[in-house]
């Protein structure tokens, strides 16, 4: 009788987290072994999990070497082993090797949402599943105004670390506050028209003008008291303006985004912001920049108002810093006191497993460098 009622227990039931998909995910947390489908993802781990932010790794995407090595190499100073950490490609671009994947034993694949349309039809999720791996997304870049909050607590509970994942939306809304609560207060506001180029001098034969719709970029400049371009075309996060359209909206400032995109440039053009970047190097790439056409034609380019941001404020939720800088940008009197490269500081200090180096930033403004 004894036996019989012991196989009556109630069996251990899995955990569950609802993604940025909308997808409940039954799954045993903290998970303890995770491939990150994106290393760039390692921006908002490292601020849960300082020191350990590693610790329950056991693969990453190349994206974080290949396009951000500046913040690949503060890691890799940190945590040496990383270097033999295995790789990934990208898997809308057919360059993820499930096989060698499912070898690593992961028990959860984090993923941005801008994959799934690729992962749905590749059937790969159903693979992964048979494999034991389950499937979380995320989404820092298609929608991050709606979607990174969210996200960071997403990443806490999947990897243990709530209470700080807490904290860190605590900061975040509280410094992006610092901003939209002073111009919601601000009468007779002037927004100044910008027009932010995406990724410019990567690579020769492309020409003007990627840029960002109502989202991202563009939602950061109109949260910042500027009033963004692209979204009076756009409807998408990411698109194209033809000369002819950036001509006739006459910005009253350009930007552009950059990084340190050495591995992955046929023509190394763009402007290196970033980590450690050399300021001089950054004027001197951003004004190369401005050679183009249509960009020499404008009288902003000619008034000096050019500035440069980094391009991986795109994707993690440190938007809170660029906000601020575009702030300060767009409305000087009214943000004179607001400190962003202090704010970032700060939040290196209080979060993050390696130090503050500037250089995210550079400007053709001579008023804005003073």
């Amino acid at each position: 009788m004894l036996g019989f009622v012991a196989c009556l227990t109630t069996p251990v039931l899995a955990d569950t987290l609802t993604d940025v998909a909308g997808r409940t995910v039954e799954l045993d947390l903290p998970a303890k072994r995770v491939l990150l489908g994106e290393g760039r993802q390692v921006h908002v781990l490292a601020a849960l999990k300082g020191d350990d932010t590693f610790k329950n790794i056991v693969g990453w995407r190349d994206d974080l070497i290949i396009k951000d090595p500046d913040s690949y190499a503060g890691y890799l100073e940190k945590f040496p082993e990383i270097s033999s950490l295995p790789r990934f490609g990208y898997i809308p671009q057919g360059k993820f090797d499930l096989e060698s994947a499912i070898k690593l034993a992961p028990d959860v694949l984090t993923m941005n949402i801008e994959s799934k349309a690729a992962i749905d039809e590749s059937g790969l999720e159903q693979k992964a599943e048979a494999a034991g791996i389950k499937l979380v997304y995320v989404d820092f870049r298609s929608d991050p105004e709606r979607n990174s909050n969210a996200s960071i607590e997403i990443l806490g509970k999947l990897f243990g670390a709530e209470e700080k994942a807490k904290e860190f939306v605590a900061f975040r809304n509280e410094q992006i506050a610092l901003v939209t609560d002073r111009l919601a207060q601000a009468k007779d506001l002037k927004r100044p028209t910008v027009f932010i180029e995406q990724a410019p001098g990567i690579w020769g034969g492309i020409e003007c003008c990627r840029t960002f719709g109502p989202y991202n970029f563009g939602e950061m400049i109109d949260m910042s008291g500027g009033h963004n371009i692209g979204a009076d075309v756009l409807t998408t996060t990411f698109g194209t303006l033809n000369p002819e359209q950036l001509i006739v909206a006459n910005p009253d400032m350009v930007m552009v985004t950059g990084s340190n995109w050495a591995a992955d440039s046929d023509v190394n053009a763009f402007v290196p912001v970033g980590r450690g970047a050399d300021p001089e190097l950054n004027k001197a790439r951003l004004k190369g920049l401005m050679e183009r056409s249509p960009f020499a034609m404008l009288p902003a380019v000619e008034n000096g108002k050019v500035y440069a941001v980094w391009h991986q404020f795109y994707g993690v939720p440190y938007d809170f810093v660029p906000i601020q800088q575009f702030a300060k940008w767009f409305q000087p009197d009214l943000f004179k006191d607001l400190d962003p490269e202090q704010s970032f500081r700060t939040f290196h200090e209080r979060f993050l497993p390696i130090a503050y180096k500037p250089g995210y930033f550079a400007s053709l403004d001579e008023a804005a460098n003073k």
